[in-house]
């Protein structure tokens, strides 16, 4: 037997699990990682609600003075197996930030390498790896000192690493390159890249029993199943438009995987059998992104990218129980049972943003699709536009009723797609619902120059 089947092989038997079995406590706590507001919003799962903010830095747009010293984009979780330190990975500011979770205090901080995403602690605790996705390495960082021991060399973009809890393996998936590493975590280097189904993944997770490693494709919207025996694809499942998180939970004796779907604004529900099979899709508010399962696995807390919260999911009915609203723009989620004392929020700010307006963009014709945020900035707002299905390399206009010049242009990429922030005094332009906008408050999309009479008459014949 090769080494490699050797090391695959003893994977079979591990079976440490990183929360322990138990209902959502006050001393439990969840997490986000919020983009916009360079916070991490600290919640109480028994409570369902808000306790406070880690301030790591400014809130959007204020980041861009040459004295900041802040965090930009505060974006990925990972945590120690003792549970005691939360490991933060802010991917503008190129930073891993390692914070006490009994005191929300920061504990240290090591910059690394270009557009990190996630981190994670090895199973015996002794380094933290933070994918270095604007590169091509893995960092490995002492925890103790702070400071970075080497680099793992890896495919293009690596978007996540993920421990077996036997210590023998990690899991690498990429943001770039349609494939999987695995790497010997003793010599620190690879020694399978296993093929996927498309380039952009940003996000994995061990099934319960760690047989299989469960993979998002956000490009295209599948789930690649990963065999961690045979270290082979044991199956694709087709999921949906920004295919993002994905967690597991045992309901009624059987393991069911929740997937954040964010174009669809859903978590889908799915069999883990041979055969894995669509059961539900639960409706959730604007844009899902992290999910994680509580202890007892009763729970599931999605974090809403657009809708600047978390939403609460009882696993027995599949049904949302609740609504915390927390930073701008959560990204990461995860879930720690017993890491603070009862009642106690030290060293938190509190919550320093409104909710979100979102509207959503439906074509008159054809596939587009696409969905504006606006978020209040004080004096100002911003207003994020994301577009979506379009016609590639293409410029596109966006109109705000009673306006006759655009508010922002943009121009679409090979696939169609387009993004960007226009930072003034925007306000707010309906409700969550396209159909309760007024219709002198439309947001309109159109291909090219259009003429203030072209424009107005979309305005009004828009559904």
């Amino acid at each position: 037997m090769t080494a490699l089947k050797r090391i695959a092989a003893g994977l079979a038997a591990a079976g440490a699990s990183w929360c322990a079995v138990a209902a959502p406590a006050p001393t439990d706590r969840v997490y986000t990682a919020d983009q916009n507001t360079n916070t991490v919003s600290v919640f109480d799962p028994s409570a369902n609600r808000l306790l406070g903010q880690i301030r790591l830095g400014n809130r959007r747009p204020d980041v861009l003075s040459p004295l900041y010293k802040g965090e930009i984009n505060v974006h990925g979780l990972g945590f120690s197996p003792d549970r005691k330190t939360l490991l933060v990975v802010s991917n503008g500011s190129n930073s891993a930030i390692f914070i006490d979770t009994a005191t929300n205090t920061v504990k240290g901080k090591t910059y690394i390498g270009r557009s990190p995403h996630e981190g994670f602690f090895t199973a015996d605790g002794k380094e933290a790896w933070v994918v270095v996705r604007g590169e091509d390495y893995i960092s490995v960082i002492d925890p103790v000192s702070f400071r970075e021991k080497r680099r793992i060399q890896t495919a293009p973009g690596p978007g996540m690493v993920q421990f077996h809890p036997d210590g023998k393996l990690a899991f690498v998936v990429s943001s770039f390159t349609p494939e999987l590493d695995v790497i010997d975590v003793k010599s620190h280097r690879v020694i399978k890249r296993i093929p996927v189904v498309s380039p952009f993944s940003p996000f994995l997770q061990f099934t319960p029993d760690h047989r299989e490693v469960w993979m998002t494709h956000k490009d295209v919207g599948k789930v690649t199943r990963i065999d961690t025996r045979s270290l082979e694809v044991a199956g694709v499942i087709d999921t949906g438009f920004i295919t993002n998180h994905l967690a597991f939970a045992k309901v009624g004796g059987e393991v069911l995987a929740y997937v954040t779907v964010g174009g669809e604004n859903a978590v889908e529900v799915f069999s883990t059998g041979k055969e894995a099979r669509l059961l539900t899709t639960i409706p959730t508010g604007a844009l899902p992104h992290g999910i994680w399962a509580s202890g007892d696995g009763s729970r599931m807390y999605v974090g809403l990218e657009n809708g600047d919260g978390v939403e609460v999911i009882d696993t027995a009915t599949n049904t949302t129980i609740a609504r915390m609203g927390g930073g701008q723009a959560p990204q990461a989620l995860v879930y720690l049972p017993d890491v603070a004392p009862a009642g106690a929020a030290p060293n938190l700010a509190p919550r320093m943003n409104e909710d979100p307006v979102n509207v959503p963009l439906r074509a008159v014709q054809g596939t587009g699709r696409g969905f504006v945020v606006a978020r209040n900035l004080g004096v100002i707002d911003a207003f994020e536009v994301s577009l979506f299905k379009l016609k590639p390399r293409t410029q596109y206009n966006l109109f705000l009723a009673g306006q006759r010049t655009p508010t922002a242009s943009f121009l679409t990429d090979a696939a169609g797609a387009a993004n960007g922030t226009v930072i003034g005094p925007v306000k707010s332009y309906g409700g969550a619902n396209a159909a309760e906008v007024p219709p002198g408050q439309r947001v309109l999309v159109m291909e090219g120059a259009a003429s203030p009479s072209a424009r107005d008459a979309a305005l009004a014949d828009a559904p």
